[in-house]
């Protein structure tokens, strides 16, 4: 296997708490084989010089939809899965650009896409799957029209492609023991109303306890977990009941809740750019005027609840949830949060939470020996300013995802 040993950097560990100096890094493959503040001895490895730059893990989004290319969902009626799957492409690499050499798709996408990535047909980052969100009728996967009693081929209809509906106990086992064939890390369900979805009120309550305990208990047959997009205590409290894992949005959340997920060992991941971009730009791709008005009702809770979930300890993971177009605000988050939290809360949350949540503690999101070697090299310190992730193109000289450069300016 070939090595690459990286010298003269600025090391940004998120394990510890400051950038440290003085640092050598030697990859053999597609790992981290050692890290050293002495100088690693290795004839024939390939000598990067980062010349004084910042050198980091490579970042997690732990909500992303790769497939869904347009901001109204709706439109995806008239998408087939060929062009789907050419816009899921480039809308992957652009994350990978970007730096996010891992994300976890909350339904959409299919373990195709994961295996294209993985064997290098298609580049982007290391993707952890869903496979099809699933609610019941009307609720926030039932993006249906009221004219509308059932959906085309999904073949033709990339909407129907990533979303599903079952109702009661049993076809929500059914459903869950569907993604579970296809190959799915995690189950998404839906627990309150959402903002793209057409009928459903923020505070309606989806999917009743035991349907909830059918998904959980799946899910956990098959060693893999639920997430659920939540807005509300109510919504929360109910998942956390359930054995549910990870709350997605939780924007409404309060104390209580907080302190219920805490209890009972669960993530919360946070998406606050989602909402500005709606609030801003949806409207120019179609979102209609009653969607964006749910969206005014969740957008200023975004901060609130990340200082809730703080004072509770609930640790909070790094996602986007953009969607088509507005996905080009997917560093954002970072500045958004930095309102609240320190730089590197905001960076460990792109990074060690983010494994955790994937399940992957020690091999991604970290500098140790034996993690994958998925690594930035910066030009700046994003402990000082965040907003280094803004600008991917002048300020990330090189990305690397499991030992191969993406990008490499340094020589």
């Amino acid at each position: 296997m070939g090595q690459t040993l990286f010298r003269n950097f600025r090391m940004l560990d998120p394990e510890r708490d400051e950038i440290v100096g003085g640092h050598e890094l030697l990859v053999e493959g597609d790992r981290i084989r050692e890290v050293s503040d002495r100088p690693i001895k290795s004839d024939g490895a390939t000598v990067i010089d980062c010349r004084g730059r910042t050198l980091m893990p490579g970042l997690i989004d732990s909500h992303v939809h790769v497939v869904l290319s347009e901001v109204f969902i709706r439109s995806l009626e008239n998408v087939p899965l060929t062009l789907m799957t050419a816009r899921s492409m480039g809308l992957m690499r652009a994350m990978l650009d970007r730096g996010f050499t891992t994300v976890r798709d909350t339904g959409g996408a299919d373990w195709g896409l994961k295996a294209a990535v993985d064997q290098g047909l298609a580049p982007g980052p290391r993707l952890f799957i869903a496979g099809k969100a699933i609610g019941p009728t009307g609720g926030h996967s039932d993006g249906r029209r009221r004219t509308d009693n059932g959906a085309s081929c999904y073949c033709c209809n990339a909407m129907a492609f990533s979303m599903r509906v079952a109702d009661g106990v049993p076809e929500v086992r059914k459903a869950v023991r569907e993604e579970m064939r296809q190959g799915c890390d995690h189950v998404k369900i839906m627990m309150s109303g959402g903002v793209a979805s057409p009928f459903d009120p923020l505070d309606s309550m989806q999917f009743s306890l035991g349907e909830v305990a059918a998904a959980v208990e799946e899910a956990h047959s098959f060693g893999r977990y639920v997430c659920a997009h939540a807005y509300t205590p109510e919504a929360i409290t109910r998942a956390a009941q359930s054995g549910v894992r990870t709350i997605e949005h939780g924007n409404l959340i309060d104390d209580a809740s907080a302190k219920l997920m805490a209890d009972n060992g669960m993530f919360l991941i946070a998406n606050l750019v989602a909402y500005y971009a709606m609030r801003e730009r949806a409207s120019e791709f179609g979102m209609p005027a009653d969607m964006l008005e749910k969206n005014e009702m969740v957008i200023d809770g975004g901060l609130r609840s990340l200082e809730i979930c703080k004072r509770a300890g609930v640790p909070v993971a790094y996602g986007s949830d953009l969607l088509g177009q507005l996905q080009v605000d997917q560093a954002r988050e970072f500045v958004i949060r930095a309102e609240v939290l320190s730089p590197m809360e905001i960076i460990r949350s792109a990074t060690l939470i983010g494994a955790q949540v994937v399940r992957r503690e020690g091999e991604l999101g970290c500098l140790r020996p034996g993690a994958y070697a998925d690594l930035l090299v910066i030009d700046g310190d994003p402990l000082k300013d965040l907003s280094v992730f803004l600008n991917p193109d002048a300020n990330l000289s090189a990305i690397v995802k499991g030992g191969a450069f993406h990008k490499n300016t340094l020589n």
